[in-house]
């Protein structure tokens, strides 16, 4: 496991693994309330993103609803219109699309900012806002409690294509509930974990940020996540589809040099092997892998890079493998950002 990453640091990693710029309302916030768990950074940055939102004025949208009706509107459902007899009464049960700025995205903020509230983690200044903005919101949550959102919930909310806005305040209200133990405690209030422990979930973040990171911060390179194809043969064709999908955590492509850089989420770059220490072989093969089926354009040099957060010990080592330069490297998670960023951009100069 890594060590913590600082909250302040945290902050810029979640924005661009999320594709949204860090905001300075938010950065100001936080150092005025400095926090010591990360609930507390996710619970004002949703305050903040709440607030914007009810600023600019809540878009409205089409939601589905189902009610009796003295006049019909939309799809009659004829079960219960006939089993109720609401036929004879001149009355019908409707299906029917109706715009309001009561949909899903803003019931699922609503009652993750009421969860937030009850907190006992947070700052009882913080939590009365969170109460406060809350309740401005139409989806509301009253006093009877509600089933906590499921994986189901977002996958619905991210198949209707929110706007950069909306998908990053979905992506923080996912992240909250995901940090959300199984049980509330005694009264009633939920307990969150700290997920800088989750390091699936931290290797995953990591990808993201460094790859949008590049996305945003360069124009020389063209960045993506690239499938690279087998260089191979088999005397039966249909063989071939049982070789392992190759798929790059961040390729950068310019006209004369490709990168292949591989993020590796590990407490460190190296592991003792009789009474040595040396690089985790397997990083280094899948890497070489890559490159060894890679076909580069005309002109175009092609290199590899495996980063990994420096979490015990600092490494930068070069070598030429299979007639590609290679380098192994960690990023100083806990310097003040601008070094980061200046480190990050440093490795593609």
């Amino acid at each position: 496991m890594t060590s913590m990453i600082p909250l302040g640091t945290l902050y810029y990693f979640l924005c661009y693994a999320w594709n949204r710029l860090p905001e300075p309302a938010v950065l100001q916030a936080s150092e005025a309330t400095p926090f010591h768990r990360p609930l507390g950074l996710l619970a004002q940055v949703l305050l903040h993103a709440t607030r914007r939102l009810l600023r600019a004025g809540l878009p409205r949208t089409f939601t589905a609803q189902t009610a009796e009706l003295a006049s019909l509107r939309g799809r009659v459902e004829l079960a219960p219109s006939l089993g109720r007899g609401l036929l004879a009464q001149g009355r019908a049960v409707c299906s029917f699309d109706e715009l309001s700025t009561d949909s899903p995205l803003h019931s699922l903020l609503a009652q993750t900012l009421a969860v937030l509230a009850r907190a006992t983690d947070l700052p009882l200044a913080l939590r009365r806002e969170l109460g406060h903005v809350g309740r401005r919101l139409p989806a509301a949550v009253g006093d009877a409690p509600l089933a906590p959102p499921t994986a189901a919930t977002f996958r619905e909310l991210r198949r209707q294509r929110p706007g950069s806005q909306a998908a990053f305040l979905l992506h923080v209200c996912e992240l909250v509930w995901l940090t959300a133990l199984p049980e509330p405690a005694a009264n009633g209030r939920r307990r969150f974990a700290d997920f800088r422990r989750d390091e699936g979930l931290m290797a995953r973040l990591f990808e993201q940020f460094t790859r949008n990171f590049f996305r945003r911060e360069q124009r020389r390179y063209r960045v993506y996540a690239e499938t690279i194809a087998w260089q191979a043969e088999a005397p039966q064709p249909d063989d071939l589809a049982l070789l392992p999908t190759m798929l790059t955590d961040t390729t950068l492509d310019a006209p004369d040099r490709k990168i292949i850089l591989d993020t590796k989420y590990y407490a460190a770059a190296l592991r003792p092997r009789y009474d040595r220490q040396r690089l985790i072989s397997p990083h280094l093969y899948q890497l070489y892998a890559y490159l060894q089926n890679q076909r580069p354009a005309p002109g175009q040099a092609l290199e590899g890079i495996l980063l990994y957060p420096a979490a015990t010990q600092a490494v930068d080592v070069r070598y030429t493998l299979g007639g590609h330069p290679v380098r192994v490297v960690t990023l100083n998670l806990h310097q003040p950002w601008a070094g980061i960023a200046a480190d990050l951009l440093a490795l593609v100069q």
